[in-house]
């Protein structure tokens, strides 16, 4: 019986996935920024802002799914708290549960691997979709790190949202907490150097 290869899993283009994934958060910052403009009050701005917020999340995760077939365990779960705590936002006209969206996604994907790393399973690469090759020991002090510093993203967002004013926090989410984010995944280039797993087969 002849055993059917199986098709290699398919990736987006980095450049377009970093639109697909910041796309929503840029839409988040300008329906702020904008509202006033067609007539909405400054009271009411987050919550249209969070309405198109929404939308434009669901729309870039159908795009992501059409393009390829699935759907990244961070993205997803990133969606799922946008969509449930931006409805109970709206729902209850309560902008405490958009402001918490960013706490909760960053602290629980910093206990999931923090815990995973507890009972011996680096989950950072199912965590981010990552397509790098790491070794055994590379992936425990990657996700490692990338634990902490969700925590601390989460802890990060408390503070702000708790002491600041609401455009501030808006516009720290797209101007502080991506750049970090970007730092600090250029930080661990000289690990990822040093933990590549080597192809045996290569010349």
């Amino acid at each position: 019986m002849q055993i059917e290869a199986v098709p290699p899993r398919r990736h987006l283009p980095p450049p377009l996935k970093l639109v697909l994934e910041l796309g929503p958060l840029v839409i988040f910052f300008l329906g702020n920024a904008y509202a006033e403009r067609f007539g909405v009050s400054a009271d009411q701005k987050l919550f249209v802002a969070t309405g198109v917020f929404i939308a434009a999340t669901v729309v870039a995760l159908a795009i992501h799914f059409a393009l390829v077939r699935r759907l990244p365990i961070m993205p997803l779960v990133s969606g799922v708290v946008v969509v449930v705590f931006g409805g109970l936002t709206l729902a209850l006209q309560d902008k405490t549960f958009i402001m918490m969206k960013p706490t909760i996604v960053n602290t629980l994907f910093g206990l999931v691997l923090l815990g995973g790393l507890a009972f011996g399973k680096s989950l950072l690469s199912v965590v981010l979709d990552s397509m790098f090759a790491l070794t055994d020991e590379g992936w425990r002090k990657l996700t490692f790190r990338w634990g902490l510093f969700f925590l601390v993203l989460a802890a990060i967002n408390e503070v702000v949202w708790r002491t600041q004013t609401e455009d501030f926090w808006v516009s720290f989410k797209v101007f502080g907490i991506m750049p970090l984010t970007i730092l600090f995944a250029l930080a661990q280039t000289p690990l990822l150097l040093r933990h590549e797993r080597k192809d045996p087969g290569a010349a």
